[in-house]
């Protein structure tokens, strides 16, 4: 039973606590394009159109980089199916969670050596779930 409360619990903590972190303590930098643009807005603004112009050629040299390998657009049962797979893993999970749980209830023995099986498909399937709970518990926006 304490194992099993410490995987619900780091699966509904862990997303928000990361979120939390990066938030904190990584915080965006002072030397954004933004923050250049509004400083050189007030010190140079005869420089600004070739920094802008400079910053404009970066992003898209970045855009280009990240869709090197794509080659077109992808048929729409790949796009949802892509979409599908983690509603489908958490629904599989809760369902397999209900069953152990019917099992329990109902006095259905495990054979001795499935015990370790069975206990790491209830383990993950607990994570599956509580991250998925996890992952939309906020602490802010």
């Amino acid at each position: 039973m304490g194992i099993d409360a410490i995987v619900a619990i780091a699966g509904l903590i862990l997303p928000s606590a990361v979120d939390f972190i990066k938030k904190k303590f990584l915080k965006k930098g002072e030397d954004t394009p933004e923050a250049t643009l509004s400083t050189l807005a007030t010190t140079k603004p005869d420089v600004m159109p070739e920094y802008l112009k400079a910053v404009t050629g970066y992003i898209e040299a970045k855009i280009k980089e990240f869709n090197r390998d794509i080659s077109g657009t992808p048929s729409q049962w790949v796009v949802n199916l892509r979409a599908a797979i983690r509603p489908i893993g958490v629904s599989l999970s809760l369902c397999t969670l209900i069953v152990l749980a019917y099992m329990s209830l109902t006095g259905h023995k495990i054979d001795s050596s499935m015990t370790d099986t069975v206990t790491g498909i209830r383990l993950s399937c607990e994570l599956v779930v509580s991250s998925w709970f996890g992952d939309r518990i906020s602490i802010g926006k």
